[in-house]
């Protein structure tokens, strides 16, 4: 394919999902953390309410898979990668309410995904603070639903991923052959954001992303699981300037190599990143620190921070066939393992 076509092939990892309705509150639910959605002053919008105030209104891109095509066409992309708004994922709610509000949230992506199946993928939504329950729902996303995979916070009630607690999750997504994506959700921090709230995103999640990264290294996930396929949004945040602090580390202190499997660099350079950094000169940086088959297109579809060139932005590196084909899809489709 020449490139000119070649972003026919590409893969948006990145993308987002709120439906137009969601599924009512069990009666047992505790309503005050029940999120549901509520008509706009627009008839194409809806306000997410959570806790009883309006999160975020979204619009029906979020939904409407028509929209969501044609948006693709001028975005030069071929398939979009469909995952939950991550404060859908509730990981504050109790486990039985949130395995409900998932399992709706996962019937709905699968009928999103099921309208144009060449054109999009779904990744689930567990609930993280129950085990059980996570790993249930994940057989359910890959027996029933057929699902390539999961999305999963960056942290867990302000617990790290890398913690042994979540071993058997993990555990349980590489038996399932099922990629995970991690992105960033209720950043640590942020109480030393000066501005508005919305800087959460703009500082917190790259900060909150690049640790969560971190801990999977220092707790040996990735040594444990060698089949396991998981990746981080917005570019790994800051993990890219922070490996070769860790890997001196762990070269230096004994106690810092003990604790460690392998080398923190290796390791990093087998997790999978979007590119969502804004800018050429740092996908140069992630290609070379990551590797040129681990990094993939992202974009934050549909939100209002969400990268609207990103076809452009790496035809700007001058990639060559090989690399260029590489970052646009093949990456992504291993990652999917498809």
């Amino acid at each position: 394919m020449n490139a000119g076509e070649a972003w026919r092939r590409s893969v948006d990892v990145h993308t987002h999902f709120v439906p137009e309705t969601l599924a009512p509150m069990p009666p047992w639910a505790p309503a005050h953390m029940w999120p549901s959605i509520a008509p706009a002053e627009c008839a194409c919008h809806r306000h997410v309410m959570i806790d009883g105030k309006n999160y975020r209104t979204v619009t029906d891109q979020c939904w409407d898979a028509g929209k969501r095509k044609a948006d693709m066409e001028a975005m030069r992309i071929g398939m979009q990668v469909v995952s939950p708004m991550p404060e859908l994922l509730s990981y504050w709610m109790p486990g039985p309410a949130c395995a409900v509000l998932h399992r709706d949230l996962n019937e709905q992506m699968a009928r999103l995904a099921s309208t144009h199946p060449d054109r999009f993928a779904a990744l689930g939504a567990v609930p993280m603070q129950d085990l059980d329950r996570a790993i249930e729902e994940l057989e359910y996303l890959a027996g029933t639903l057929g699902f390539p995979g999961v999305e999963i916070g960056s942290n867990v009630n302000g617990e790290p991923l890398g913690l042994p607690k979540f071993q058997p999750f993990f555990a349980a997504a590489e038996r399932l052959d099922l990629c995970v994506f991690v992105h960033a959700i209720r950043p640590a921090g942020v109480d030393r954001l000066v501005g508005p709230a919305s800087l959460q995103q703009a500082l917190g999640f790259p900060s909150e992303i690049g640790l969560a990264a971190a801990s999977l290294i220092t707790g040996n996930v990735l040594a444990r699981h060698p089949r396991l396929r998981i990746a981080f949004s917005h570019g790994g945040g800051t993990l890219a300037m922070l490996l070769p602090r860790l890997e001196n580390a762990w070269q230096r202190a004994a106690e810092i190599k003990e604790s460690m499997l392998a080398s923190p660099t290796l390791q990093a350079q087998r997790m999978y990143y979007d590119d969502l950094v804004y800018d050429a000169p740092t996908i140069s940086l992630l290609l070379d620190r990551f590797g040129a088959g681990q990094v993939m297109i992202g974009t934050d579809y549909p939100f209002r921070v969400m990268d609207r060139e990103p076809v452009e932005r790496l035809e700007s590196l001058g990639l060559d066939a090989a690399l260029r084909d590489a970052v646009y899809g093949d990456n992504a489709r291993r990652f999917l393992g498809r």
